[in-house]
């Protein structure tokens, strides 16, 4: 197959790329910079785009197999300290989601032979804060910030369905890594000695291991049944006052140092809601149509990362 892949020399795309490499797939990954992309994994090809137009690359589309489309900038920011949401990061998260997507869009639809599937990505944030309350796929979006730039987000590309191409939304969790993503930053606090639950601690916290969502991606891509929107979260989700003694527990460190709500407010403005707040996003879909998660707990999926 070949397989296209926006975003794909972030966490998610580096992995996926590295996985359908491995077994002998064409994969492309589009860069703005792709004389940077010199670390790509073996049989992985970089080329370039603007991130908003099918110009330079389009033609790419036309035969391939699969779009996988990774590319928005992170919602915290690049860099080790999250970032606050100013009305300018809030401007390049969204334009940079819908930008994408339309480039996308143009390609296929200039695609004389276009995609067999088109995969979306989108977040658990959709749904916005709910509490305790099981969340499956039919729920609503949230009437948050984040709740709506994901409902346009995932719209970005809806126009390839009435091209008859099929299309999968990806709403994953807190993908778990030790290379990169939101792990190394929540785990600092712990290795200091200075870890515990966020806020209340009662939030949900919907996560998956980097294997699981790379293998979630694949399974939804080639399986021609599955189509629209999916959980990619672990079954065994966590509040975040549990998640803490888990890590507690596998770093052989205290978690019983909470950072009150007040702070992460203070310290991260808006944003520290993503932090305060939460879904029990249920993989439900998922799982129903058959997917076996290789990490279902998270002790065990922290133990496979880190030690």
């Amino acid at each position: 197959m070949r397989i296209i892949i926006t975003g794909g020399t972030g966490l998610i795309g580096r992995a996926l790329a590295a996985d359908l490499a491995g077994d002998n797939h064409e994969v492309i990954v589009l860069s703005r910079r792709p004389e940077r992309a010199t670390d790509l994994p073996a049989g992985v090809r970089a080329e370039r785009w603007d991130a908003r137009s099918a110009e330079g690359w389009g033609t790419l589309a036309d035969g391939a197999d699969a779009i996988v489309n990774l590319a928005g900038e992170p919602i915290s920011g690049q860099g080790f300290i999250p970032r606050r949401w100013t009305a300018e990061r809030k401007h390049r998260v969204r334009e940079s989601r819908l930008s994408a997507g339309r480039a996308v869009v143009q390609a296929v639809e200039a695609a004389t032979h276009r995609p067999r599937v088109v995969i979306q990505a989108s977040g658990a944030g959709y749904y916005g804060p709910h509490g305790d309350e099981e969340v499956t796929e039919e729920a609503p979006a949230g009437g948050d910030w984040f709740g709506q730039v994901a409902v346009e987000w995932e719209a970005s590309t809806a126009p390839v369905e009435d091209l008859g191409v099929r299309r999968v939304i990806i709403r994953s969790g807190v993908v778990f890594s030790a290379e990169g993503g939101a792990l190394p930053r929540m785990l600092l606090p712990f290795r200091l000695f200075a870890g515990g639950p966020l806020g209340s601690g009662r939030q949900w916290f919907p996560w998956i291991h980097l294997a699981d969502e790379v293998g979630a991606i694949r399974f939804l891509m080639e399986n021609p049944a599955a189509s629209g929107p999916f959980n990619l979260t672990a079954p065994g989700l966590l509040t975040n006052a549990e998640f803490s003694r888990v890590v507690g527990r596998v770093l052989s460190r205290p978690a019983f140092v909470p950072i009150p709500a007040f702070a992460l407010r203070l310290l991260f403005g808006e944003m520290a809601a993503v932090l305060l707040e939460g879904q029990r996003a249920i993989s439900r879909r998922l799982q129903d149509l058959g997917f076996t998660f290789r990490f279902p707990e998270a002790k065990a999926a922290l133990q496979d990362l880190l030690q």
